[in-house]
């Protein structure tokens, strides 16, 4: 039976990385908003270019445009079940992604939170180093259990030797703190979103993400089975 499960946690927690374990175990889908928005806009579709606006003004997009794409994903993924990474950021996504599924006649069976301080999500992030072949290849610089490896004079992705860079806006303390002003708002922002579920059918799994890499995924995978 295909599982359906969305992933919360601040830019620098290990998201996108616990996202891809939970992913490979169960032979789900790994959707990250973010991708589908790329998608969209490298397509030129009309959606993709209003969010494209948006997104380099560093604001979120306006649902009637974010949800259409969403849901369209999570239909092609309905048979095998997904996981959904870095959506809903607000309470009034939630509250309308939450009614468009049942609409839909797809359920969120559970939600995964990941909770990091605030300046520890902040270091996390200017020390990050994406791969070119997967960025979900944990690198940072800051961390020895995930530092990049050296090869020819210069870092590379220490799981697959790819190429690795900094994202311009990682390294932008005014961009990060306006993303994390977003997300950990508990009265708008993300993590109302995070306590609307809290309200509903869905089982919530709150861990800590200050944790290595292997007890947060233990964690999760304990509540999961």
């Amino acid at each position: 039976m295909a599982v359906n499960i969305l992933a919360f946690g601040p830019n620098g927690s290990g998201k996108g990385t616990q996202g891809a374990i939970v992913k490979d175990k169960y032979g789900m889908d790994h959707i990250e908003s973010g991708a589908i928005f790329r998608e969209h806009i490298k397509g030129g579709t009309e959606l993709g270019m209003k969010a494209k606006a948006f997104i380099e003004a560093g604001d979120l997009v306006p649902d009637e445009i974010t949800i259409p794409m969403v849901l369209e994903t999570l239909a092609k993924s309905k048979e095998k079940g997904w996981l959904l990474d870095g959506f809903p950021r607000s309470l009034a996504q939630a509250e309308a992604l939450d009614s468009a599924l049942k609409e839909a006649g797809m359920k969120i069976d559970y939600v995964i939170e990941i909770l990091l301080d605030r300046q520890i999500a902040k270091e996390r992030i200017m020390g990050r180093r994406l791969c070119a072949n997967d960025n979900n290849h944990p690198n940072h610089i800051a961390f020895e259990a995930i530092k990049p490896v050296e090869k020819d004079g210069k870092l590379v992705c220490r799981v697959c030797g790819g190429e690795l860079s900094a994202r311009a806006d990682d390294q932008d303390e005014e961009a990060i703190n306006k993303r994390h002003d977003i997300y950990y708002d508990t009265k708008t922002g993300t993590m109302a979103a995070v306590n609307y579920f809290k309200g509903t059918d869905s089982k919530v799994i709150s861990v800590d993400g200050s944790l290595p890499i292997k007890e947060v995924t233990a964690a999760i995978l304990a509540e999961l089975d």
